[in-house]
Parts: structure tokens; C-alpha cells; sequence
């Protein structure tokens, strides 16, 4: 048997280091919430391949469905030779996605190209070429992706210049001192100083942001800026690839803000681990590109497809919108616990987040400034303990929990007492 040891150097001699890899050992098996590596090592898993696993690692239906794919084909691209299931994915997406106005969905691979088609999409439709992103936020490692990304280290260095015609505002954040007329302040300082909203294509958008630190979008942002679209003819493009699919207590996060965006984007937990996105909108705007402007080789992939629409049922059936909920009660009321002891010097600035979709952040005690340093030593003191974690956040002082929604609760409290153990002896 090789050792996790043996691998790093072969990883390290054979990958460059610009594929930044957390974990210095090397999974050799994965169940539901569980992941056990080359030495026998069993591990919690808290960030489920970065959030594209809320059904969990190797649900029996989703495997029994790339299986039965198995037996038919692997590929045909579909631009090529077409095949159901990727039609009836998209009727099921068009079905499921907030609001009851006709949608078309194209399929694709990754979530960052969703976004760049979402781009491409709403560039055709409007006949305009400029796109709004938002301070934190986080669309792909993609040339547009990157430009749009509002997070420089370490997406952003040494990469540029990127696309032209992409503007930046400031996300919402009360803690960190935006207001959410502060952000819509900066929206009509743009169209005054930079850039004419009658050349904005679109605006996009996570309603909680993901590697920007789990930050909310207030309702009342989100409805103004629904509001602020609709008066200058712009498209509001949701990107949902981290947070759909049950993740938030809902199946779609949009669901929480009574918004109905134009375009989303999905990916990450949509097809149980396979590569599988999306680009889903008003069917009149999808319609925007003409036969051959959308695709991709891998685009839509059969055994994507297959476990997509197992990961639906999954979803439906063993009611992980519910569970999303009760799991993030769970979580919450440990850290709320923890920042209410005593003991804790205000060293928990912010516990937010809706459903499972949740996160804690870290300040240094008695000067609000942000905490990397303590937030890296829990996310090392948890991993030495079993337990996987994910930081996050602009300044890398938060921590994202992205169980399995399949966890079973005796093995979420066991998570749960020993993330309480390591905080509490860390601060």
C-alpha cells in the first residue's frame, strides 16, 4: 500500500502548483458523509467536494442511474446525435425554477460556463455589452468568470487583463459597514461615472455569495435591484451554482428573496458529483442566441444527465428541502451556543446564512478586525480531529459548512461536538 506521504511527492513532482490542493491525504473510498482515505482514515465530510454533493457521496440511486446509463452510451454529444433525458432534464429544470412564466434550459458543464453563457445570453438578447458583478463575489476561474469575480487573491493574480466592459459594486455587508443604500448608491454612481445603463446587458448576482464568505443578500436589496432592472431594461442573472438544489431550506435561494430573476445559473450539487451546469431563463431571452451559438462537446453529458435526474427524485423524495432546515438548526444552535459562552470573547463576529447554506465568522476579540489566523487554526484543528471543513470570505476569516442534506443526525452531532471542542479550545 502506498502512503498519503508517497502521493504528495508524486503530486507535487507531477501537477503544478497553481492547483492549490487543501488535504495532504488521498481518498481511497467515500459513503453518504463519510470519506476514508489510503490508510484507513475516516473523515467527516463538511465540505462535500464544495458543495456539489448535498445528496451525498455515492447515493445508491444515483449510482444505480450512471449504471443503467452505462449500458446504453457514454456520449454522443447532443449538438450531434440528441437523446430524452437531457430534453426532459429541462423540462424539469424550466418546472422547478421560480416562477411560472415559460423557460428554456440549456445544459452545459461546469459552473462557470453557465456563467459565461448566461453572459453570452444576455448580451444577445439585450444587444448590449456590459455586465455588473459584486465586490466578493465568486463566477468561475474562466477569463470572463475572473473578471466578473470580485475576489482578487488568488483568483485574480497574475491573469489579467481581462474582458473589457465588466463593472463592479459593492455586495451588501452591514458588518463590514455596506448598507444596502450604500450598494444601491454605488449602482447609480456607475451608470453617472462609468458606464450607461442602456448599455448594461445585465446584472449578476448571488443571492448568497459563496467563496465571498456566505454573505446574504438583504430582501429589500434584492427586490430594489429587481426594481432597478426593470426600469433600465437589464437582465437580473442569479447565479445559483452554490447554492441550489435544497442547500438553503429551499430548492432554489431565490425562493427566499420573492424575486424572479431572468437567467440562473446551476451546477455544483445538480448531478450528485457528475460534471453537469445549467443556464435556465425566460424562454424569449434564451431564445436570444441563434443554432450554434450554444453548446460544448462535453455539454449535457448522458451520464450527467442520468444522475441529475435521479438527484432530483432524491431530492423530492427523501425531503432534503425540510431536511436543509433541520440540519441548519442543528449547526446554528451549537454556535450560537459557543458565542453565547462566556468564555468566548467575542471572538464569533456573525453566524448567517438560510437552511444548511451557513457560515461562522471570526474577528479579533475587542477590535472587529477580521481573523484568518484563528479561522485557519480551526479549520487544521478540526482536520487533525475527523473533521473536513472549508474557509471562505474575502479576507479568509470565515467558515462554510457544506454537509451532505442526506447526514444522518448521530453523525451531525458528532461533527457538531467536535467543531464545539475545537473552537472553544482554540479561542
Amino acid at each position: 500500500m502506498t502512503t498519503n506521504q508517497e502521493w504528495k511527492a508524486r503530486k507535487d513532482a507531477a501537477t503544478p502548483r497553481g492547483v492549490g490542493v487543501m488535504c495532504n491525504f488521498y481518498a481511497e473510498r467515500a459513503e453518504n458523509s463519510e470519506v476514508w482515505d489510503i490508510e484507513g482514515n475516516r473523515y467527516i465530510d463538511f465540505a462535500a467536494g464544495i458543495a456539489v454533493l448535498n445528496t451525498g457521496h455515492r447515493h445508491p440511486k444515483v449510482v444505480a442511474a450512471i449504471a443503467d446509463q452505462l449500458t446504453r452510451f457514454t456520449h454522443t454529444a447532443y449538438q450531434v446525435v440528441p437523446y430524452g433525458s437531457y430534453v426532459t432534464l429541462a423540462e424539469e429544470i424550466n418546472r422547478l425554477t421560480p416562477g411560472t412564466h415559460a423557460k428554456k434550459t440549456a445544459l452545459f458543464t461546469t459552473g462557470a460556463e453557465a456563467v459565461e453563457n448566461a453572459v453570452k445570453i444576455a448580451r444577445a438578447a439585450t444587444k448590449r455589452p456590459a455586465i455588473i458583478a459584486f465586490s466578493g463575489a465568486f463566477h468561475g476561474r474562466t477569463m470572463m468568470g475572473m473578471a466578473l469575480t470580485g475576489k482578487v487573491d488568488p483568483y485574480k493574480i497574475g491573469f489579467g487583463p481581462f474582458p473589457g466592459n465588466v463593472y463592479h459594486a459593492p455586495y451588501p455587508n452591514a458588518l463590514h459597514g455596506v448598507s444596502i443604500a450604500d450598494s444601491l448608491h454605488a449602482l447609480q454612481t456607475l451608470f453617472k461615472s462609468d458606464v450607461d445603463p442602456k448599455q448594461v446587458a445585465a446584472i449578476i448576482i448571488e443571492p448568497i455569495q459563496g467563496e465571498g464568505g456566505f454573505n446574504v443578500a438583504p430582501v429589500e436589496f434584492m427586490q430594489a435591484l429587481r426594481q432597478l432592472c426593470d426600469e433600465h431594461g437589464i437582465l437580473l442573472i442569479a447565479d445559483e451554482v452554490q447554492s441550489g438544489f435544497a442547500r438553503t431550506g429551499k430548492l432554489f435561494a431565490m425562493e427566499h428573496f420573492g424575486v424572479i430573476p431572468d437567467l440562473m445559473t446551476l451546477a455544483k450539487s445538480l448531478a450528485g458529483g457528475m460534471p453537469l451546469s445549467a443556464v435556465c431563463g425566460k424562454a424569449e431571452i434564451m431564445d436570444a442566441a441563434g443554432p450554434g451559438g450554444l453548446g460544448g462537446t462535453y455539454a449535457g453529458n448522458a451520464l450527467a444527465v442520468a444522475a441529475a435526474l435521479a438527484v432530483l427524485g432524491v431530492i423530492k423524495e427523501e425531503k432534503l428541502v425540510e431536511r436543509a432546515n433541520h440540519l441548519g438548526q442543528m449547526l446554528d444552535d451549537c454556535l450560537q451556543a459557543i458565542k453565547a459562552d462566556r468564555n468566548s470573547n467575542g471572538r464569533i463576529a456573525d453566524i448567517r446564512g438560510y437552511g444548511s447554506m451557513r457560515a461562522v465568522e471570526f474577528q479579533v476579540p475587542g477590535t472587529g478586525n477580521p481573523d484568518p489566523a484563528f479561522t485557519q487554526r480551526v479549520r487544521e484543528k478540526a482536520l487533525e480531529k475527523g473533521l473536513l471543513l472549508l474557509t471562505c470570505g474575502v479576507y479568509g476569516n470565515v467558515i462554510r459548512f457544506l454537509y451532505p442534506l442526506t447526514i444522518s443526525d448521530a453523525l451531525m452531532q458528532e461533527a457538531l461536538t467536535i467543531l464545539d471542542s475545537v473552537i472553544r479550545e482554540l479561542q
